[in-house]
């Protein structure tokens, strides 16, 4: 489960564009947090990128890229390119089949950052890959979870949602806020829509995408539409003044006020793992600040939000050492599993310390993001 937020430069207190995701899969399924620069590769003959669930032809060029993905997996929840792009994913649950195999919504996340620039250029491509090739493959490492996808795709002047089902789709640019979860959003509101659904809305009365393909059973107890509901609430209260610490706010919230992981549910943002009714927890959470000369993305490198700080991230500088890639074994070398060991430790004594702790992490963030101010503001930075 997940959930990705975006504030154009109308409704933000800097007038840039703000993207947001916080990344929820199973407790044990960690993510890579990676850099990967840009590549030339073979032009003599047709080669292919190569995923567990299908394959496509690769570029000549592919574009650098920060991306964060499940351990297992080639395709990446969210990430940026050098371009100033970014995109996530999120889950969506239809009454369409889900193929077996196919290009998971991860694989098309990292296909489009590493061949475009632009996010009408990507929401073109993203397009055209589920028109031609479809979406499928299972989601999961340990059981099978299939499913279709919706996308927020930002450069830093113009955002768009994109909601599909199968190989059906629509579009909706972004004019001042725009949060999705595990739930298709858009009615008849579409600004582009596949033919296929521009049939379907001269055909019924009254058309509305979400409507028409949402599964009911797995829709409502994935809550997206509940935790979409917030997330739009907390947006639409500080239209005009959002900023990056008040997305960091929203990415670390809880929905009640006394909480603790035992009170946790399918409707926080920030998600604590609670068992079969509760399968997922945050794994991941990525902020970007698109300014048009230096985008800083803002990456926890680990789970739960809510217990740690976002380190800042240039393309110019790379990431930080995170002790080699995890997997879903504890590894006391990975950066994500020694928090993922304080994390659990947490659990059971969290409503104790959590105030306290909350104000040291705020402080230390503050003086982290005040120095990224200060660097931005040095015009000899890169000197």
């Amino acid at each position: 489960m997940c959930d990705i937020l975006v504030a154009t430069p109308d409704s933000t207190k800097e007038g840039i564009m703000i993207f947001a995701k916080n990344s929820d899969r199973d407790p044990n399924e960690a993510q890579i947090l990676e850099f990967i620069p840009r590549q030339k590769h073979g032009e003599k003959r047709i080669t292919y990128v190569e995923f567990p669930h299908a394959k496509f032809p690769q570029a000549k060029e592919t574009y650098a890229v920060i991306l964060s993905r499940p351990w297992w997996m080639w395709g990446a929840e969210m990430g940026a390119n050098e371009f100033g792009l970014v995109i996530g994913n999120t889950a969506v649950f239809t009454k369409l089949k889900v193929p077996e195999k196919g290009i998971l919504g991860m694989d098309i996340v990292r296909l489009a950052l590493e061949r475009t620039k632009s996010s009408r250029e990507a929401l073109d491509f993203i397009i055209s890959l589920i028109e031609e090739y479809g979406q499928g493959g299972n989601g999961n490492y340990e059981h099978k979870l299939l499913y279709h996808n919706s996308f927020i795709i930002a450069d830093k002047s113009e955002a768009w949602v994109l909601e599909t089902a199968g190989n059906h789709w629509v579009a909706k640019q972004v004019k001042e806020i725009y949060p999705i979860s595990n739930a298709l959003t858009i009615g008849n509101d579409w600004d582009l829509a596949s033919e296929s659904v521009e049939n379907l809305a001269m055909e019924q009365p009254n058309f509305s995408l979400a409507k028409y393909f949402s599964d009911r059973f797995y829709t409502y107890f994935a809550r997206g539409r509940e935790r979409r509901a917030f997330t739009y609430k907390k947006l639409s209260e500080k239209k005009g003044e959002i900023t990056l610490e008040y997305m960091m706010q929203i990415l670390r919230s809880h929905q009640v006020e006394d909480f603790e992981p035992s009170k946790g549910s399918m409707r926080d943002i920030c998600m604590h793992f609670g068992g079969l009714t509760r399968p997922s927890q945050t794994a991941s959470s990525q902020i970007s600040e698109l300014y048009d000369d230096l985008p800083v993305h803002w990456f926890t490198g680990t789970s739960l939000p809510c217990l740690i700080i976002f380190k800042l991230i240039y393309f110019e500088g790379g990431i930080p050492d995170l002790g080699g890639n995890p997997t879903n074994k504890y590894d006391p070398k990975s950066y994500w599993w020694r928090f993922e060991l304080f994390h659990r430790k947490s659990q059971t004594n969290y409503k104790a310390y959590i105030s306290e702790f909350a104000m040291e992490r705020d402080q230390l963030q503050r003086r982290i993001i005040e120095r990224e101010r200060t660097v931005r503001e040095n015009p000899y930075r890169g000197s």
